[in-house]
């Protein structure tokens, strides 16, 4: 059962009762890389590093070992919209949890010399990044899609923007964006939800209810491009895909079911079989799918030899016009149906993941979908509106390339 409060400070408050003595919990804020100004490139995900470096009574080392010291994990990433800050523990150590996280998100100073050292080893992971085609591509692909819009932006920012963050700089960020109405927080374990609800009324009694400054604007309008990079990468590296759906569009079931058909995960999906199992032409492709708050993507990538680059980008355009001119049989829609619906009931036994999910979902849509509606959404799918979304979606005028040569 999962259970909501909000408090009179704003503070949205959701917890997932489960029977684990392992429980998980954390903060999920409304501010991502699309948040960013252009000077500010980078800022969402530095500050995501710097929460664990130092607030107004605790030192980098306290913070490290305060879930440590009793075996949990602490951890935070960053996206285009939201930024995650969260642990995982024996449930019986929760009021130790909440009380840090808290002291992390409302409380840290950002120390200079803290900075100094951070944006260094953020630079080291820049150049990692660059370093890994497979990897850059999907930055430089988005950036294709989204031109001159900061969802178009790498999460990690610019070596020499990074270089010229201050104390003042964090402070101004998390002011706007790290207020309790722009935030979740999400539990889920076997705990008491009245007491959860009064902790967080105790331990953020002294923040006030006071909105985010978000001005986030739309792409522009989306225009197929064709580009090739020199990377002088032994393999070829392609992206071919374009726009997705949003998150509130209610075709977006349709086109997840559509990408897990085409690359998914399973050795059977019909991008690998052709052009891995049949051909041997690749060692991995596959396609993704991602729903922003009021845009998406939809990619398909692969590694292959220079020479094949061709062949297979024409295999790829082959599966996608399948898709466009064939209404797909009752029994494959079935078949596509039981593999999706399987494979989320078996992602779901990941209690991290669940956690995760039901917190960024709430902060952004204020709810939260059980498996079993997502499974009522897959199964009520018709041919009918697959061959509709993938007319939308995968026609050769829809989609743009990126190829690493």
């Amino acid at each position: 059962m999962v259970q909501q409060h909000t408090l009179s400070n704003g503070l949205r408050i959701i917890h997932q009762h489960i029977q684990s003595k392992v429980a998980y919990c954390g903060y999920a804020i409304d501010a991502g890389t699309r948040d960013e100004a252009e000077h500010q490139q980078g800022m969402a995900h530095f500050v995501e590093h710097m929460l664990f470096k130092g607030t107004q009574k605790r030192r980098a080392w306290h913070i490290l070992n305060r879930m440590e010291n009793v075996g949990g994990d602490l951890n935070a990433y960053t996206n285009k919209e939201e930024t995650v800050v969260y642990t995982a523990f024996l449930a019986e150590h929760f009021s130790r949890a909440f009380e840090l996280l808290t002291d992390i998100v409302f409380h840290s100073t950002f120390p200079q010399h803290e900075i100094d050292k951070e944006v260094e080893g953020i630079i080291d992971e820049i150049q990692s990044y660059e370093d890994t085609p497979s990897e850059l591509i999907f930055d430089d692909f988005e950036n294709l899609i989204f031109p001159n819009h900061p969802l178009g932006r790498n999460i990690l920012g610019k070596p020499e923007m990074l270089k010229g963050f201050t104390t003042d700089d964090a402070l101004a960020w998390t002011n706007n964006f790290y207020t309790p109405s722009n935030i979740v927080f999400f539990v889920l374990g076997d705990l008491n939800f009245k007491q959860i609800v009064r902790m967080a009324e105790r331990l953020t009694a002294h923040l006030p209810l006071k909105e985010a400054n978000h001005s986030r604007t739309l792409p522009a309008a989306y225009e197929p491009r064709l580009l090739k990079l020199n990377r002088d990468t032994h393999q070829a590296h392609v992206m071919i895909g374009g726009r997705g759906y949003d998150a509130h569009n209610e075709k977006r079931t349709a086109l997840y079911l559509l990408n897990n058909l085409l690359g998914g995960p399973g050795m059977n999906s019909r991008l690998n079989l052709s052009l891995r199992e049949r051909r041997g032409l690749v060692y991995q492709v596959e396609s993704n799918l991602t729903s922003y708050t009021d845009t998406g993507t939809f990619c398909i990538y692969f590694g292959c030899d220079q020479q094949d680059t061709e062949r297979c980008i024409k295999l790829v355009h082959k599966e996608l016009k399948n898709l466009c001119d064939k209404k797909m049989s009752s029994s494959q829609l079935f078949a596509a149906q039981k593999q999706l619906i399987g494979q989320i009931g078996v992602a779901s036994d990941n209690n991290e993941n669940n956690a995760l999910g039901m917190a960024k979902t709430f902060l952004h849509y204020n709810k939260y979908d059980t498996p079993e509606k997502v499974f009522q959404r897959i199964r009520s799918l018709t041919p009918e509106i697959l061959l509709e979304v993938s007319n939308e979606m995968f026609a050769d005028n829809q989609l743009s390339t990126l190829i690493y040569c």
